[in-house]
């Protein structure tokens, strides 16, 4: 994806916050960038804001900002993880993960057809929301105009969400957390709540009725005022 994804969530912000939106090396504006570790990702971020500030992170993003906080506290005031997990693939110890196999035929799909996934994908997630379908309709041309990621950072990307554990090192993170997952998500499972419940217990946790991999476009209001009040509180 890219920072069009973003832009209803923009426009519900007061003037008091002040946004800004990254795109990933490989992805939208910076699509002739490339990365290969998460490392790489959150050099990115780094990079792009100089002052401490609250991280939203969706889903590989939310991996990246999971690592900020790990590397650079100074830089995170308090962060929200959105439709994210420290660890995406099913395990023996990682039962809310996706199937391995499952994972693997969606990132195919991906590689193979990247606007007709993209389009399909989207589609899913305001299923159900008549006001997810009105902000679908005018948000799916802005995503698809802006450059599209290049395949070397689909690749890596895809790689590190299957082979990336970080379960370990948020555990001892300082600063608030808020987790915002779906109820009805296929990739990343509502029974992690359980788990990080049990990893890190003082996690401020929302599942969202009936949203799936993309609260922030299915249930655009619930999830601003979400963030708007996690952001008070930090400011």
């Amino acid at each position: 994806m890219n920072q069009a994804i973003w832009q209803p969530v923009i426009e519900q912000l007061p003037d008091w916050i002040e946004p800004v939106c990254i795109d990933l090396p490989g992805h939208g504006m910076n699509n002739q960038s490339n990365f290969e570790t998460l490392d790489d990702l959150v050099q990115a971020c780094v990079d792009a804001v100089d002052e401490p500030a609250y991280w939203v992170g969706w889903s590989l993003g939310g991996m990246a900002v999971m690592q900020l906080a790990v590397d650079y506290p100074e830089k995170v005031k308090a962060m929200m993880l959105v439709a994210s997990s420290p660890c995406f693939i099913y395990k023996d110890d990682c039962l809310y993960g996706m199937k391995s196999e499952v994972f693997d035929d969606f990132a195919d799909n991906l590689m193979n057809d990247f606007a007709g996934t993209i389009q399909r994908f989207l589609s899913l997630q305001v299923q159900g929301s008549e006001s997810g379908r009105q902000i679908l309709r005018h948000l799916r041309k802005k995503v698809l105009a802006m450059p599209a990621a290049n395949i070397q950072a689909l690749q890596a990307g895809l790689n590190l969400l299957k082979t990336i554990d970080l379960r370990k090192q948020i555990v001892d993170l300082s600063m608030p957390v808020s987790w915002v997952l779906g109820d009805k998500d296929a990739l990343v499972k509502p029974s992690l709540a359980q788990a990080l419940e049990q990893l890190k217990p003082r996690i401020d946790i929302s599942i969202i009725n009936k949203a799936a991999h993309a609260p922030f476009l299915s249930h655009l209001d619930l999830f601003s005022e979400k963030l708007i009040a996690s952001v008070k509180k930090v400011v």
